[in-house]
């Protein structure tokens, strides 16, 4: 989705990226290897490339598996001597880094999060998916039961309006009652 969105419809985005690459066994995680955009590599710790191809086919072959990941190797010849290896690869002679093959929709997605503009539309979107809950909570809107694209859109619009003439409601002061 975030790849639709960044590079076939060009919205940037500000939505939170979920990220399931940490490691809780102690090796290094994904973070640790830093990606390099020009070569296409990942370049480990004690700086070695993990490059997607160890060698070059006379026909070329798909570089992503059937899952849009692909798998960047270290070589064995630079993990075996390595003595990092224990906290990289300890129970394989090399190291595998997946990559998906939108991480650069997702990498663009972190960077946003890391700034102003983010955390003001954070700050808003909460408020329009307060009245969305609302909504449905207390005008009951979970379900629509007029017919059709039409009939969705006025019982919607119906209902923007019940929720606008609340708070309109709210804002006319009320008289002070009169003591007896």
């Amino acid at each position: 989705m975030l790849g639709w969105l960044v590079h076939e419809r060009g919205i940037e985005p500000h939505i939170p990226v979920f990220d399931k690459s940490e490691r809780r066994d102690g090796t290094f995680e994904r973070a640790d290897f830093t990606y390099d955009h020009e070569a296409d590599a990942y370049v480990c710790p004690t700086g070695k490339e993990l490059r997607p191809r160890q060698k070059t086919y006379r026909t070329p072959r798909p570089l992503a598996d059937t899952d849009g990941m692909i798998r960047y190797r270290a070589s064995t010849l630079d993990c075996a001597p390595c003595p990092l290896k224990p906290r990289c690869c300890p129970n394989t002679p090399a190291r595998k880094v997946p990559r998906s093959i939108h991480e650069g929709a997702r990498d663009l997605a972190r960077a946003i999060a890391a700034t102003d503009a983010y955390a003001t539309s954070r700050r808003e979107r909460k408020k329009v998916e307060m009245l969305f809950a609302h909504l449905k909570r207390i005008l009951r809107l979970d379900r629509l039961r007029l017919r059709g694209p039409n009939g969705a859109r006025d019982e919607f619009h119906l209902a923007a309006a019940a929720q606008n003439l609340r708070k309109l409601a709210k804002l006319i002061p009320m008289p002070e009652p009169k003591p007896a």
